[in-house]
């Protein structure tokens, strides 16, 4: 009885088997409660630094008899030693949840297939487009684009075609409905020559690229929908050797130094006089050869003045190309339908030239 007593009776310095246990407990708490790394630094700040509970108990014991010094200091000390451990302990706990963590949100699944995503590639028409319209910027013209759904007065009536011309039918020309309101989808991008001579100051050097529609067969030389570029250039003196010498230019460009263009007489209303365009194409597969690519000749008198154009005082030249024609025999393309079916591999063998 007297034993007990003795050793929960408080000392001079203020050191009991309660305090000890308390302040161990306090941190033993503090510890397993710390949920990271961070908490767990300032558990060990709180409960084993200078000032902590445990701090203060150990430097009591220079106030402690000697004859006492050994028992409380073993109790200190093992006191100590218990939250140091188990300090040690949750740090490696926390480090090895924290690593495993870390790990886990930058696993990467080696025996996953690889998501590769596939590269294709622009459609040859359109780079086509570009280069083409590039040539005639080169030379100081300006590219003029109109609407696909146009006004059968500007796709024929300003055209110089005659009522009863064949292309003004059905089976020919894409009308849509109601009939009565004239409207077709432009079977050229002559309706943008018209559009440019109204709503521009003269001269006027301008190229016109675009999309058309025309009621044909689906098949491996005709599309029912299919792009142009088409010119026109109206000027004072301007003569067919300035036509001649465009075109030349152009197919030098395009199709290499030796080629070259020749006009063949034809009939189109909205030129006189008016030619076959044919190219000598130098690379051609199979030899060099004469080739049909398109139309042009002089701007008819009654075009201009369908746009309010004194043909006394100004005169021009027009013409007009397909691109998917000039595609094929450019790049050795045998049916015209790969270049509408939308099948990434015809477009992928150009890669960004062609």
């Amino acid at each position: 009885m007297s034993d007990a007593h003795e050793n929960t009776a408080p000392t001079d310095a203020g050191i009991t088997p309660e305090a000890v246990e308390t302040a161990v407990a306090d941190a033993l708490a503090a510890i397993a409660a710390a949920g990271d790394t961070a908490e767990l630094k300032a558990a060990r700040s709180a409960h084993t630094a200078e000032g902590s509970p445990l701090a203060k108990l150990n430097a009591r014991m220079r106030e402690v008899p000697k004859d006492k010094k050994a028992e409380f200091g073993k109790l200190v000390g093992q006191a100590r030693a218990s939250v140091n451990q188990a300090l040690a302990a949750r740090e490696v706990e926390l480090a090895e949840a924290e690593l495993a963590a870390k790990l886990e949100a930058e696993r990467v699944d080696m025996t996953a297939l690889a998501q590769r995503a596939r590269v294709g590639a622009r459609h040859p028409i359109s780079l086509l487009q570009e280069e083409i319209s590039d040539i005639f910027v080169g030379m100081g013209w300006e590219i003029a684009e109109g609407p696909e759904l146009e006004h059968e007065w500007y796709n024929f009536d300003a055209l110089n075609f005659d009522a009863d011309h064949p292309a003004r039918q059905m089976q020919d020309t894409f009308f849509v409905d109601p009939v009565e309101r004239h409207l077709v989808m432009r079977t050229h991008t002559s309706p943008v020559q018209v559009r440019s001579m109204l709503e521009r100051d003269l001269p006027i050097y301008v190229l016109c690229p675009g999309r058309v529609y025309r009621t044909d067969e689906f098949d491996a030389t005709h599309l029912p929908v299919f792009t142009q570029f088409e010119g026109l250039v109206i000027d004072k003196g301007i003569t067919m050797a300035h036509l001649k010498g465009t075109l030349d230019h152009a197919a030098k460009v395009l199709f290499g130094p030796e080629a070259k263009t020749r006009f063949r007489a034809n009939y189109f209303p909205f030129t006189e006089p008016s030619a076959e365009l044919d190219l000598w194409h130098p690379t051609f597969k199979g030899g060099a050869r004469w080739i049909e690519w398109g139309g042009c000749g002089m701007v008819n008198p009654n075009v201009l003045r369908a746009a309010g154009i004194d043909p006394e005082e100004y005169s021009g030249f027009a013409f007009g190309m397909g691109i998917e024609r000039t595609l094929m025999f450019r790049s050795d393309v045998q049916d015209m339908r790969d270049m509408a079916e939308g099948d990434v591999r015809f477009s992928e063998q150009f890669g960004m030239v062609v």
